[in-house]
């Protein structure tokens, strides 16, 4: 459906030689182009309505598809009129019809699609869910707020879960050091070697509330080290190297302020 344009300042012009009833161009007085369109710019899949011989027996809807300087491009006989022919000095003026009015009302309700321009650029389309029948959307009651998507990194704050399923990323390390880093946040860290392992827990990469799991799957134990300038502290025997304390012993590190971490679990 072509895009259909309006303008609250088009002036009224006229014919500047007379056309049949199947010619699909028109030329208006010279230099009246630009006015009659009142602003509007005329692009490909885009259409302007005007009448020609306005409130007469002759009246003709016409859609302007495309415009050169004072010659228009027309589409003939719309919103149900018929082509007829109109003389030099005819009255041509860009109108609202009725038909305009049904092409909005079928655009808007239902669509499967909505497309919102950005205030400075880009777009967003409103996509209708594709689960047959009636669904309802609830937006926020308050006048300012911002939806949560499911594809976006964003932090929800006051929210109650009911019954969440929560999947742990794993990250499965073989060696016998690890430095833990950003993305580890939340995930499930394994380490599996005969030998003991030693995971350190960086500077500067984690913020207070985030956690890391862990757990020791191999033969050897695992322990934990502080990165330059971090403090740990744990019920570990030795309370900032705590060490899991056998094979499949399992702990929580978290951080609690900036460059501070408390390790709880299993520990020896």
């Amino acid at each position: 459906m072509a895009t259909r344009l309006f303008s609250s300042t088009s002036i009224e012009t006229t014919l500047a030689s007379g056309i049949n009833s199947s010619v699909t161009s028109m030329t208006v007085a010279t230099g009246t182009g630009v006015t009659l369109l009142g602003g509007v710019t005329i692009v490909a899949g885009s259409q302007f309505t005007v009448a020609l011989d306005p409130d007469t027996a002759s009246e003709e809807i016409v859609f302007i598809t495309a415009v050169s300087t004072d010659t228009f491009t027309i589409s003939r006989g719309e919103a149900g009129t018929s082509p007829t022919t109109h003389s030099a000095g005819a009255s041509v003026k860009h109108v609202l019809t009725s038909d305009d009015l049904n092409a909005f009302e079928t655009a808007v309700s239902p669509v499967s699609s909505l497309g919102f321009s950005g205030s400075t650029s880009g777009t967003t389309t409103l996509q209708a869910t594709a689960v047959a029948g009636t669904n309802t959307l609830s937006l926020p009651p308050t006048t300012t707020d911002t939806l949560a998507g499911i594809a976006a990194t964003q932090t929800l704050t006051n929210k109650t879960l009911t019954a969440p399923k929560i999947n742990l990323s794993l990250n499965a390390q073989v060696g016998t050091t690890y430095t833990l880093v950003a993305s580890d946040s939340g995930k499930l860290v394994t380490s599996s070697n005969a030998a003991a392992v030693v995971i350190t827990i960086p500077p500067s990469v984690f913020s207070a509330g985030e956690q890391i799991n862990v757990q020791s799957i191999g033969a050897g134990l695992t322990s934990f080290a502080q990165g330059a300038g971090v403090t740990i502290t744990s019920t570990g025997a030795t309370s900032t190297a705590p060490i899991l304390r056998a094979q499949f012993s399992a702990c929580t590190i978290i951080c609690t302020a900036s460059n501070t971490f408390t390790v709880i679990g299993d520990l020896s």
